[in-house]
């Protein structure tokens, strides 16, 4: 299982945001997730917490150029972003995936843009956007839903021209879901890793783990998590602490008697 490192270039994400908006800062920062064991980088420019404004895509892309020309010479580098503009200068930069927290709803033109660069394309669920999301957290059950939903989102993607060998699923835990809904999906994983696509997953510091985090530092159950996921069919978790998420499945490949003479987990 892959750890995508997540680099916000923003000045209101919800964990870290202003954190790296400066480029160099946001550079130093993609080289330590790098360093920590981080195989992707996913570097964004514009908060999709529930509640965040929407950014114009020039200015989002002017906020991550850099970043992303630079760690692409690096590392695999994904684009955080719904807009197709934003999309095309990524990759044209050097990015090498596409992800796309609204599954194509965000910008009409996302789909054709992405089948024309021919990149990888993360394709979320999630309903509404930032400001409405948590009001379309409705459902009778969650993860046939969400399931149904995502997997009607690819064929609209395959439809548009991406080709399915390039689509990766997110469930899109914290969108457009509350309480109990993102765990109910947790424990239905099954239901997304039979569908022929590699699955991410992105639990990080999100505020279903508040229950179940002892003071106030969620990096702990984000690694739990990532520990527990490490055999199960994942292609990869997207996190803000790489070292924690690192050293959660090299205990949980030491346990499964899985680390090499270097000390680290098999990939």
């Amino acid at each position: 299982m892959k750890i995508m490192g997540i680099l916000n270039v923003t000045p209101n994400s919800f964990s870290d945001g202003g954190n790296y908006i400066d480029p160099d800062v946001a550079i130093r920062h993609g080289r330590a997730l790098i360093s920590d064991g981080a195989q992707i980088i996913d570097v964004g420019g514009e908060s999709t917490r529930p509640g965040a404004e929407p950014v114009p895509a020039e200015e989002e892309w002017e906020r991550i150029a850099g970043v992303v020309a630079t760690l692409a010479k690096e590392t695999t580098v994904s684009v955080d972003t719904y807009h197709a503009y934003t999309a095309k200068k990524s990759v044209e930069a050097g990015a090498h995936i596409v992800n796309d927290v609204t599954g194509g709803q965000g910008d009409p033109a996302m789909f054709a843009t992405v089948a024309e660069l021919d990149c990888r394309y993360i394709l979320q669920h999630g309903r509404g956007n930032a400001q409405s999301m948590n009001e379309l957290a409705q459902y009778d059950d969650v993860v046939a839903t969400v399931r149904s939903e995502l997997l009607e989102s690819r064929d609209r993607a395959v439809a548009a021209g991406i080709a399915p060998e390039r689509i990766i699923l997110d469930p899109g835990l914290g969108f457009a879901k509350v309480g109990d809904m993102d765990w109910q999906v947790l424990r239905g994983l099954e239901a997304f890793l039979g569908e022929g696509h590699p699955v991410l997953i992105g639990q990080s510091r999100k505020r279903f783990l508040g229950p179940v985090t002892v003071g106030d530092n969620r990096d702990v159950a984000t690694a739990v998590i990532s520990g527990l996921l490490a055999d199960r069919g994942v292609w990869a978790v997207r996190v803000h602490n790489v070292a924690a998420t690192a050293t959660a499945m090299n205990v949980h490949a030491a346990l499964a008697g899985q680390m090499t003479d270097s000390g680290e987990g098999t990939p």
